[in-house]
């Protein structure tokens, strides 16, 4: 019993250690990731994705991830090219393209890159006025990005962006640009308002202009269509005024006569003419009081046409 309980521990043993040396001998390596693989302390190259193997005890492996991290750089102090103090805090956006420098060329990576950031950081806003700086974000960060870029080339590592995320200024700073933000808050909207009122204005007197130009094209229609239903008026007058004969004539002057026997008043101013008249008035009663068959005397021989006519 003892030796069989002996013999199942060596084999268990033993199982192990082929399992750990397996496990040290074959490794599975993911599509966005690198091993950089040293022998006996010389590096042999960057391996992977898939399986790769490697002499146990003799090869040590080192991982390199591909994909893109970022690293943050908590607030930094710097000032100004015009002497004010800042906070700035940032983060950096990084991608390993060669496997090999980016294990051979640097210790530590984040590190490393956190601490060129911070004195980029500070000799790029020396250069920067405040109002720039609050203003010109997306220059500065294409400006360190830029600037990391060539520091980190040589590390196998580029540097993808640069994102300011926050800017902090001293209070009575942050105070005065308050301030300075309400006064021009007020000035604009007096300036939208003073400009308002003009544009009203303006429209106002337009329509004005408007409404006059059309009265005056209106009256000016109105005089045109007047002066022609005069005109017509007179034509008619005067075309009914040709066809008017002595003997309508009389008759009107009679219906005259008629309206002023019935007038209330006793007085009448008779012209000369009327008199005139009133004597043709009797020439025709007397034509037309003779008989039908008498012969008109020699006198009257223009008068039976008329007579006739009548």
């Amino acid at each position: 019993m003892i030796a069989t309980a002996t013999t199942l521990a060596i084999l268990v043993i033993v199982l192990l250690a082929v399992v750990g040396i397996l496990s040290q001998t074959i490794r599975v390596v993911r599509e966005y990731r690198r091993l950089v693989v040293f022998r006996l302390g010389k590096c042999i190259g960057a391996k992977g994705p898939g399986p790769v193997l490697l002499i146990p005890f003799v090869d040590r492996p080192v991982t390199v991830d591909l994909r893109e991290l970022y690293i943050e750089v908590p607030h930094q102090s710097c000032i100004t090219k015009d002497n004010v103090p800042i906070q700035i805090d940032f983060l950096i956006y990084r991608q390993v393209i060669d496997p090999l420098a980016s294990v051979l060329a640097v210790t530590n990576f984040a590190g490393a890159s956190q601490g060129i950031a911070a004195t980029t950081l500070r000799a790029v806003i020396g250069d920067i006025l405040l109002d720039d700086v609050l203003a010109r974000r997306e220059q500065i960060n294409e400006d360190l990005r830029r600037k990391l870029d060539e520091v980190t080339e040589r590390w196998g590592v580029k540097v993808t962006a640069v994102e300011i995320r926050e800017i902090l200024p001293p209070r009575e700073v942050q105070d005065a640009m308050n301030r300075q933000m309400s006064a021009e808050r007020s000035r604009r909207a007096i300036v939208t308002e003073a400009e308002g009122r003009r544009q009203a204005t303006i429209t106002v007197a337009e329509g004005e202009k408007q409404a006059q130009v059309l009265r005056a094209e209106g009256e000016k229609q109105a005089a045109i269509l007047k002066a022609e239903g005069y005109a017509q008026a007179l034509q008619t007058v005067f075309a009914a005024a040709q066809q008017v004969d002595a003997k309508t004539m009389t008759l009107q002057v009679i219906d005259g006569l008629k309206a002023l026997g019935a007038s209330p008043g006793s007085t009448f101013v008779i012209p000369m003419e009327l008199t005139r008249l009133l004597g043709q008035i009797g020439d025709y009663l007397d034509r037309g009081l003779q008989p039908r068959d008498a012969a008109p005397s020699r006198g009257d021989k223009h008068a039976a046409p008329e007579l006739a006519a009548s």
